[in-house]
């Protein structure tokens, strides 16, 4: 295994798990804020997005990279 691959692969695998992570950390925080609902949901949608944006960077420069 080439140090370029194991590089690819470990930054998806703990990238995965760091993002799993910050999910736990937002729904930990609107648990004990008593968030409500709404508030979970609106946590998770404005922290969520630069998960988001990392995404659809990542879709993209496979998708435009010839």
């Amino acid at each position: 295994m080439s140090e370029a691959l194991f590089s690819e692969i470990a930054l998806y695998v703990l990238l995965t798990a760091l993002i799993a992570y910050m999910g736990f950390i937002v729904w930990d925080l609107a648990r004990k804020s008593n968030a409500g609902r709404f508030g979970t949901a609106l946590l998770f949608m404005v922290l969520g997005a630069g998960v988001v944006g990392f995404v659809i960077k990542t879709i993209l420069v496979e998708t435009l990279d010839f």
